[in-house]
């Protein structure tokens, strides 16, 4: 799928710098990105069950989440229709 970054500091994050987070989160947030890039749509995502990949409500209905370690999780939209599909990151945050 293609993928757009709302912030600047996860794009690069996903090749060059730390950006302050933890070495394990860092490790977890490129093989999510990894597979993100290989899916050819978000079923891929809800068939990996170990992504934990869900749909959010409430005032952030419209984006998802997958986790990338049991306290942190990726957030995502999803934006376009079929084949034309954009993943866009919003946020690595904690959920607890």
């Amino acid at each position: 799928m293609e993928v757009r970054f709302k912030d600047k500091n996860l794009a690069r994050l996903e090749t060059e710098e730390q950006g302050g987070w933890d070495q394990a989160i860092v490790r977890s947030f490129r093989k999510r990105m990894q597979q993100i890039r290989a899916a050819p749509d978000e079923r891929t995502f809800y068939a990996l069950k170990s992504l934990h990949f869900e749909e959010l409500k409430g005032d952030r209905a419209g984006q998802h989440s997958m986790r990338l370690n049991d306290q942190m999780r990726l957030t995502v939209e999803l934006e376009g229709k079929g084949a034309d599909k954009v993943v866009v990151i919003i946020a690595i945050e904690d959920y607890h």
